[in-house]
């Protein structure tokens, strides 16, 4: 199964989730709470994919070892 587009676009959502993260913690400026509104239903969606995108990244470490092993 080729998961190569699913896996740019989960690794674009997390890049965006630490860019927020470095903003906040150099800035106090939170970008999507910004851009979407304090703790409204759009931001907790952009936070929920932004979580859910990191926890199946983390699957990734397994299959780059076993490309690596091939």
């Amino acid at each position: 199964m080729n998961t190569k587009g699913l896996d740019y676009t989960l690794l674009a959502l997390v890049i965006i989730g630490a860019v927020n993260w470095g903003l906040i913690g150099f800035f106090r400026f939170d970008l999507v709470a910004f851009l979407f509104g304090e703790m409204s239903w759009l931001s907790r969606i952009v936070y929920a994919l932004v979580g859910i995108s990191g926890l199946y990244l983390f699957t990734a470490f397994g299959r780059i070892r076993s490309f690596q092993q091939a």
